[in-house]
């Protein structure tokens, strides 16, 4: 048990530039995305800036048990992976939904869990309406398997954060957002 006993294990799906390469990731394709990082525009920068701030700040204060979580669908970096496991988006699609569920199970343990879901975890074709859209990312079929693979975790927590309805079009991203919230509530009535 932590010795905090607010501190709870977080699952952060999405989260795109929170966190810098993890073990499961080479250094090469860290190298290559962080010049390609470093040629973004300044805006999306510093809105990718806040989201990294909000997730390093809390493993910082000690409200996330940073030992015991994850992030998955990452695709950008900064200079710390701030103690997280990192499943980036390529990782995902080379070792699959199952291996990544394992990682994540193991993790946790039976803590109470926290998860946060930033949108721009989505590739933009299935969330466009984000501040920091950034190509490659996760499927929404992708990310409902991971979703229901946390089925039987004691989730006390969730939000989805990112979604932006100005760049919304056609409400693609609005759907994509209130079909994960409705999973993530099955899964708050399924927990253990």
């Amino acid at each position: 048990m932590s010795a905090n006993p607010w501190m709870s294990p977080t699952i952060c799906i999405g989260a795109s530039s929170s966190s810098s390469i993890g073990e499961r990731e080479t250094a090469s394709s860290a190298a290559a995305t962080s010049t390609a990082a470093s040629r973004s525009d300044s805006d999306t920068s510093r809105a990718a800036a806040s989201a990294a701030h909000r997730v390093a700040r809390a493993a910082a204060e000690g409200i996330i048990d940073v030992a015991r979580s994850t992030q998955v669908g990452l695709r950008t970096y900064n200079d710390s992976d701030h103690g997280f496991e990192i499943l980036t988006s390529p990782w995902v699609h080379r070792h699959g939904i199952d291996a990544a569920m394992e990682i994540v199970r193991d993790r946790a343990g039976d803590a109470p869990v926290y998860v946060s879901f930033d949108i721009d975890g989505l590739d933009p074709a299935f969330a466009p309406g984000t501040g920091t859209p950034v190509a490659g990312g996760l499927s929404s079929n992708t990310v409902l398997q991971i979703l229901r693979g946390l089925k039987g975790i004691d989730i006390v927590g969730m939000d989805i954060v990112e979604v932006a309805p100005s760049y919304d079009h056609a409400e693609v991203t609005a759907l994509a957002a209130a079909t994960l919230a409705t999973e993530l509530l099955y899964l708050q009535v399924e927990r253990p």
